[in-house]
């Protein structure tokens, strides 16, 4: 598993959302960009939201959920660009006050701090997102430099289909930075 020479390094961190499942979409478009990829997922997210199995061949790498010990190797180099897809309204807000419990929120307080590009795609419902704390997360997300996309909420339109989740639109932040 050796970095490809030249390729810049993309985390992409995935949170406990049903549409996580599709996380591979992501992937798969990053690396038709030319990135290397590398994904963290919240405890939760890994544990049943997506296949690890298939996500960690598609990308040559562990995924990773847990902080490694001190005589472990850094499994991933350092990010040029971190994703954030699916967001959730508990990341958010915990990542807007600080709060790194887990090594997802931590690696997205890391990056806002270490000036490398950040892109989130929110997958939270109505009723969550009209609480005052997130709406404040956004703005507090927003002033470090976040770039947020459209927030989803998975429920179906008049047709009775949901929408797409566009996990390509996150790549595209980042492209406009």
């Amino acid at each position: 598993m050796t970095e490809q020479a030249g390729k810049p390094f993309l985390y992409v961190v995935v949170c406990a959302a049903g549409i996580a499942a599709d996380v591979g979409e992501l992937i798969t478009a990053a690396q038709q960009r030319d990135w290397e990829v590398g994904v963290i997922a919240t405890p939760v997210a890994a544990n049943g939201f997506f296949d690890t199995e298939a996500v960690g061949a598609q990308t040559g790498r562990p995924i990773r959920s847990a902080w490694r010990t001190p005589g472990d190797p850094r499994p991933f180099p350092p990010p040029d660009a971190v994703v954030a897809a699916p967001v959730t309204f508990n990341t958010v807000n915990k990542w807007a006050a600080g709060l790194a419990d887990t090594l997802a929120v931590a690696t997205l307080c890391e990056a806002c701090g270490l000036g490398v590009p950040v892109a989130a795609l929110p997958c939270v419902a109505d009723a969550l997102a009209t609480h005052p704390a997130y709406r404040d997360s956004l703005v507090r997300l927003r002033g470090m430099g976040v770039r947020f996309g459209e927030r989803y909420t998975g429920d179906p339109g008049e047709d009775g289909v949901r929408p797409e989740f566009g996990w390509e639109r996150a790549l595209d932040l980042l492209d406009r930075g």
